[in-house]
C-alpha cells in the first residue's frame, strides 16, 4: 500500500515538475502564439507613425502591425501612453515590444534590440507659413525651438544648437502635438522632429505650416524596439523576418507611399548608426 502511495506521489511530483519545465521552456513567441496576441506599446501623438483620427487609432504602425500579426497568426492589442513612459513600460514587461518607432541610435543598441528600418529619421525644422526669419537650419539661432521630450531629436538639437553662434532656447514637450499648438500660436519659432513627421504635419496644414530645408540632423532610421535577452530572441526573429518579407514583396514601401507620400531606400539592418 505504500509503495502504491509512494509511486502515485512520484507520477504526480513529476508531471508538477514536467509542466513547470515546460512552462519556463516557452519562450515569448510561443506564450504571444498559445496567447493569440502580441501586446504592442507605443503613444498615439505621433503622425503619421501613431495618432488618433476621429477617435480611431491609425497610422504607419497601426498598418505595419496588422501585417505582422498575419504574419505571426495572432491579434495586436495595443497600449498607449506618453513616450517617456514607453521604454520604461517595455522593460518592466508590460508589453510585449514597442512600436514607437525610435531613432537607432548607438546608445539605445547597447540596451535594446531594434527591427529593420521602417523609414527614414533625419531630423528637420518646422516653422510657421510665410516666417521669413527662418529660411535655412542655421536660422534658429538664439530662437525658441519646441521638440519632444526623451527623444532622439532632442539629443540631435542640442547637439546642433552647440554649433550656431547663439544656442537655441529649446522648449521640451511630453507630446509633440502641443509643441505644434504652441507654433501655430506664434509661442515657438519652430519645432524639429524627423523629416517624415513634419513633413506629413507641413501637408496636412499647408496654410500653417513649413517644412525647413535641408534637414539639420545627421542621416537616421526608424525601428521598432524588443529588448535583448534571449527570451525575446525567437519573437524579435520572427518580427524581422515579416518585416523582411513585406519590404521584398513591397508592402511596407506602399504603406510608407500612404502615409509619407514616398517611399524609403532603407538598409536591411542598422549595424553602426551615426550617433
Amino acid at each position: 500500500m505504500k509503495s502504491h502511495f509512494l509511486l502515485k506521489g512520484l507520477v504526480a511530483a513529476a508531471f508538477l515538475l514536467g509542466a513547470t519545465f515546460s512552462a519556463h521552456a516557452e519562450d515569448a513567441l510561443a506564450r504571444i502564439k498559445a496567447a493569440g496576441t502580441m501586446k504592442v506599446g507605443t503613444e498615439t501623438a505621433f503622425a503619421p507613425f501613431d495618432f488618433i483620427d476621429a477617435g480611431e487609432h491609425a497610422g504607419l504602425n497601426v498598418d505595419v502591425f496588422a501585417e505582422l500579426g498575419k504574419e505571426l497568426g495572432v491579434e495586436i492589442e495595443w497600449i498607449a501612453l506618453p513616450w517617456e513612459g514607453v521604454l520604461p513600460g517595455l522593460e518592466a514587461g508590460k508589453f510585449d515590444m514597442v512600436a514607437g518607432p525610435a531613432t537607432i541610435t548607438k546608445a539605445r543598441m547597447e540596451r535594446y534590440r531594434f527591427t529593420p528600418p521602417v523609414a527614414e529619421a533625419t531630423v528637420a525644422i518646422l516653422k510657421k507659413a510665410g516666417d521669413t526669419s527662418i529660411t535655412k537650419p542655421e536660422d534658429i539661432a538664439g530662437k525658441a525651438i519646441g521638440v519632444g521630450k526623451a527623444t532622439a531629436q532632442l539629443a540631435q538639437l542640442q547637439g546642433y544648437s552647440e554649433k550656431l553662434p547663439a544656442k537655441v532656447d529649446i522648449r521640451e514637450y511630453p507630446a509633440f502635438t502641443e509643441s505644434y499648438a504652441d507654433l501655430a500660436a506664434g509661442r515657438i519659432a519652430g519645432v524639429a522632429n524627423s523629416l517624415p513627421n513634419i513633413a506629413f504635419v507641413a501637408s496636412q496644414r499647408k496654410d500653417t505650416f513649413e517644412v525647413v530645408m535641408p534637414p539639420f540632423g545627421q542621416k537616421a532610421y526608424f525601428g521598432f524596439i524588443g529588448t535583448k535577452d534571449a527570451d525575446h530572441a525567437p519573437l524579435m526573429d520572427a518580427i524581422d523576418a515579416a518585416l523582411l518579407k513585406m519590404k521584398g514583396d513591397g508592402r511596407l514601401a506602399k504603406l510608407q507611399e500612404k502615409w509619407f507620400g514616398a517611399s524609403f531606400d532603407t538598409p536591411d539592418a542598422v549595424k553602426d548608426p551615426a550617433f
